[in-house]
C-alpha cells in the first residue's frame, strides 16, 4: 500500500512539473505567405528552467516543420525575453522553399530530453517571384533556390567606421561615420552594379557576444549574454542588403573566444561555438541575404600566431570537418559554407567535404589570380574564391604615393575574376580608399558584361587560347559570343591579338567595350582562318581593353 501511495505521489509531481513547462501558444506572422519569402512565429513559454537560455545543453525551443514535399526540417528558434520558471518568448525565422500546405509545432526541451510539445499549426506557401537561397552550381556561378545563375560582382565591405582608427595615413577618412555606415555603403554599392559583399562578426562590428569594448558607438554595453543592440543591427544590415539585391558572405568568427590551440582540440570551446552557430542560424538562417557562411578569416594566420610553436593543421582541418558538418545539419536553408587562407594552404583543409567553396586572399600579386583559380579548382573539384586582393596590404604605407597604381591593380583583379573560373569576382580592400578615388562606379563596368555573359551564355563558360606578346589576355566563349580581356604588360604598344575561334571559320564581327559609357562601340569586320581570329588593338603600355567577337550575319 505504501509503495502504491509513493508511485502516486511521484506521478503528481511529474504531472506538475510537465505542467509547470508548457508551451501556450504558437504564432506565425503570416498564414499565407510567398514563396522564399519570410515568416517569424513567436512561440511562448510558460515555466522552463534554465540559468542560460542560449545554451541548448540547458534548453531549447525546435520548430519541427513538415513541408509540402513530405520533407521534415528542425529549425532551431532562438531565445528572445523572458525568466525561467515564470514565461518566455522564443522565435523562428523561417523561409518556406516548396509551395503547398506545411504543418509544423514547437519543441521545448531541457538538458537535452524533450519537456514540452505544441500543438500543430499550418501555414500556406503560394508562388512568387522571390527567387530564394544561394546554392552552389559549378565553378563559374551560383544558383537560387528558383534555378536562376548568379555570378557575385564584389567587395569586402567588412565593417562600418570605427570610432578609433589605427589608420596611420587614413584614420579621417575611416572614421566619418555617416558616409561610411552601411545605411550608405550597400545602397551606392548596389546602385552601382555591385551585388556581393563580404562582413565581419568581430569585437567591433555584429559583436553579437561581446557586452563592451566595441570601439563603435553603434552599440550598446550590456550584461546580456546576447548583445540585441548587435544583433538589431545585423537584422537591419540583412534586410538593407536583401532590398538592394547585394548577396553577403558572413564571416563568423570565432565568437568572443581566443583561437589558441584548445579552441580546435577541447570539448568546451567546441560546445559554445556550437550554441554560437545555433543562434546565427536561428536568426538569421532564413535570410536570402546571406550569401555564404565564411568560418574564419585567414585561418592560416591564427595558426601561425605564435610562429615557433603553430597550431597543428590536424586541429584545424578536423574542426573544420567537425564544424562545417554541424552547421550543415542546423542549417535547413542549406547555405554555402566557406572559410579562408591568407596564403598558406592547410593541409587538408581544401578536401573538408561541407566546405563548399574554397577560398584564399592575394596582395602584392594580383596577376597570379587567374593561375590560382585554374589551379585549386582543377585540383579539388570545387569553386574557388579570391575573398581579398589588393595591390599593397601594409596600412603603415600611404597610398597616394602610389594611388595610379592601387586603381590599376584594382580594375583587373576583377577582370581576371570575370574571365576565369569563380562564381564571386575578386574582392578588393581598402573599401574606403577605393570609395574617395571614384572608383566604385567602375563595378558598373563589370557587372554590365557578366550579366551579358550569364544571358548569351545561359550559365555556359568555354575558356579560349589566346596568343599575344607581354600582356595577360583572355577569351571566354558563352553561348554564340566571344568575350575577350587584354591588359597591356609591356612596354610597347600592341597591335592585334590571336583567339582561338570556335565561332566556325569565316566571317565574324569584333566591337570595343567604352569602359566609360557601358556600352559596345562599332561592329568591325573580321576574319578567321583555320580557327584562329586575329584582332586588331591599339592598346597602349599599362592599358587594358574588352572586346566582344560574334558570327557576322550577312544581309
Amino acid at each position: 500500500m505504501a509503495s502504491l501511495r509513493l508511485s502516486a505521489v511521484l506521478a503528481m509531481l511529474l504531472s506538475l512539473q510537465v505542467a509547470a513547462q508548457s508551451i501556450r501558444t504558437v504564432t506565425p506572422s503570416e498564414e499565407k505567405v510567398g514563396l522564399y519569402g519570410k515568416v517569424e512565429v513567436t512561440v511562448t513559454l510558460e515555466g522552463g528552467n534554465w540559468n542560460n537560455p542560449f545554451l541548448q545543453e540547458e534548453a531549447a525551443m525546435d520548430l519541427e516543420i513538415l513541408c509540402p514535399s513530405g520533407r521534415r526540417i528542425l529549425l532551431p528558434c532562438f531565445f528572445s525575453w523572458g525568466q525561467s520558471a515564470k514565461g518566455s518568448i522564443w522565435k523562428a525565422r523561417l523561409t518556406p522553399q516548396e509551395v503547398g500546405e506545411y504543418s509544423f509545432r514547437a519543441i521545448y526541451s531541457e538538458r537535452g530530453k524533450a519537456v514540452t510539445t505544441s500543438r500543430e499549426r499550418s501555414l500556406e506557401c503560394i508562388p512568387s517571384d522571390n527567387k530564394g537561397i544561394l546554392h552552389p552550381n559549378d565553378n563559374w556561378t551560383l544558383r537560387f533556390d528558383d534555378g536562376t545563375l548568379f555570378r557575385g560582382i564584389g567587395e569586402n565591405i567588412c565593417w562600418e567606421s570605427r570610432q578609433s582608427d589605427d589608420s596611420k595615413f587614413f584614420s579621417d577618412l575611416h572614421e566619418q561615420h555617416e558616409r561610411f555606415s552601411y545605411d550608405r555603403m550597400i545602397p551606392y554599392f548596389a546602385a552601382n552594379g555591385g551585388n556581393f559583399v563580404r562582413m565581419w562578426m568581430c569585437p567591433w562590428n555584429f559583436p553579437i557576444d561581446r557586452g563592451e569594448g566595441f570601439n563603435n558607438t553603434r552599440y550598446v554595453p550590456t550584461d546580456f549574454f546576447i548583445n540585441e543592440s548587435a544583433a538589431h543591427r545585423l537584422d537591419y544590415t540583412l534586410d538593407l542588403a536583401q532590398n538592394n539585391g547585394v548577396y553577403v558572405m558572413l564571416c563568423l568568427g570565432s565568437g568572443n573566444q581566443r583561437t589558441n590551440e584548445a579552441f580546435f582540440r577541447d570539448d568546451t570551446p567546441k560546445t559554445l561555438y556550437r550554441n554560437y552557430l545555433r543562434y546565427i542560424v536561428a536568426r538569421w538562417g532564413y535570410s536570402p541575404a546571406v550569401g555564404m557562411w565564411e568560418f574564419f578569416n585567414e585561418i592560416d594566420n591564427i595558426q601561425f600566431r605564435n610562429r615557433p610553436d603553430p597550431i597543428a593543421a590536424s586541429l584545424i582541418t578536423g574542426w573544420h570537418a567537425e564544424m562545417s558538418h554541424y552547421l550543415k545539419g542546423l542549417d535547413p536553408f542549406g547555405h554555402i559554407v566557406t572559410t579562408s587562407i591568407s596564403h598558406r594552404d592547410v593541409d587538408g583543409l581544401n578536401s573538408v567535404p561541407d566546405i563548399d567553396i574554397n577560398q584564399k586572399h592575394i596582395y602584392r600579386a594580383t596577376s597570379s589570380i587567374p593561375e590560382n583559380l585554374q589551379r585549386y579548382t582543377r585540383e579539388f573539384s570545387k569553386p574557388y574564391i579570391i575573398g581579398e586582393f589588393g595591390f599593397e596590404w601594409d596600412w603603415n604605407r600611404n597610398f597616394n604615393d602610389f594611388a595610379p597604381d592601387m586603381d590599376a591593380d584594382f580594375k583587373r583583379g576583377l577582370w581576371y575574376g570575370i574571365f576565369n573560373p569563380t562564381p564571386v569576382t575578386p574582392m578588393s580592400w581598402w573599401w574606403e580608399f577605393f570609395d574617395e578615388r571614384g572608383l566604385v562606379p567602375y563595378f558598373k563596368c563589370v557587372r554590365m558584361v557578366s550579366d551579358m555573359m550569364l544571358e548569351v551564355g545561359k550559365g555556359s563558360f568555354q575558356p579560349l587560347k589566346v596568343e599575344v606578346k607581354d600582356a595577360d589576355a583572355y577569351a571566354v566563349k558563352c553561348g554564340d559570343t566571344v568575350f575577350l580581356y587584354v591588359f597591356n604588360t609591356g612596354k610597347e604598344t600592341l597591335t592585334s591579338v590571336k583567339v582561338e575561334s570556335t565561332l566556325s571559320s569565316g566571317k565574324l564581327t569584333t566591337q570595343q567595350y567604352d569602359f566609360h559609357n557601358l556600352s559596345f562601340g562599332k561592329e568591325c569586320k573580321l576574319s578567321s582562318k583555320t580557327g584562329i581570329a586575329e584582332v586588331p588593338l591599339s592598346l597602349a603600355s599599362g592599358q587594358e581593353k574588352l572586346l566582344i567577337i560574334r558570327k557576322r550575319h550577312e544581309k
